[in-house]
């Protein structure tokens, strides 16, 4: 606020984590989230949403959201997009808005379950801070940096467990950044976006394909 600036919430991949016992979307004083597929919440295409609860600010956005729609959607004041939510995709949401409570509270336990299915391997897995609580949209490891990493997604897709990479070029290496202000250096983004993997994580995931998931992931670890 000194400075006139203003802080935009991601919550594309954290819809319902929270920060000491502040949700994501309370945070700042606009939050954008996603309703891809892939997202804790997601629906059946693209999607998404903004939260705020400044008024002169919700005006603005669903003025943009319309092609920059003044008082009716033929009377343009300001630039704006196509970003209208489909009806069918809305639809969507609002069912599975209902069990996201479930969905959340099982995305939990997969991960305390990960943990301890994971207790013994000298990797590095994720965790929590006190006070914190993630959505676990993904579920990321960083593996040792003398393992092979497509040699050990190989090895996994070969036993039937899919593996992703989130996100395999920073964004400060991306062609369209490439002119933008950055530190000098940013070696840890650089090298953790090559050890970076993450393993299946939905929240159907059935307690026996975790331990199948861990147990592939040993056995890869320990011949790649």
């Amino acid at each position: 606020k000194h400075h006139g600036l203003w802080v935009m919430g991601d919550a594309a991949q954290s819809f319902g984590a929270s920060a000491y016992g502040h949700k994501v979307g309370t945070l700042a004083e606009i939050t954008a989230t996603s309703f891809f597929p892939a997202k804790p919440l997601g629906c059946y295409g693209d999607g998404g949403c903004v939260f705020t609860d400044n008024d002169a600010l919700a005006a603005l956005l669903r003025s943009i959201r319309v092609h920059g729609k003044g008082k009716h959607k033929y009377d343009n004041v300001r630039i704006g997009i196509n970003g209208r939510l489909d009806t069918i995709q809305a639809a969507i949401l609002l069912q599975k808005l209902a069990i996201y409570p479930d969905e959340f509270a099982a995305r939990q336990r997969l991960f305390e379950h990960y943990a301890y299915l994971m207790r013994d391997l000298d990797i590095v897995f994720p965790q929590v801070p006190d006070g914190f609580m993630s959505a676990w949209a993904q579920y990321t490891l960083c593996i040792p940096e003398n393992i092979g990493r497509d040699a050990l997604q190989a090895a996994m897709r070969a036993e039937g467990v899919p593996t992703m990479v989130y996100y395999p070029k920073p964004l400060h290496q991306q062609e369209a950044y490439k002119f933008f202000p950055q530190a000098p250096t940013l070696q840890h983004s650089e090298a953790l976006s090559l050890q970076v993997l993450s393993l299946p994580m939905h929240p159907y995931l059935a307690p026996e394909d975790q331990r199948y998931v861990v147990e592939v992931l040993k056995n890869c670890l320990s011949r790649v």
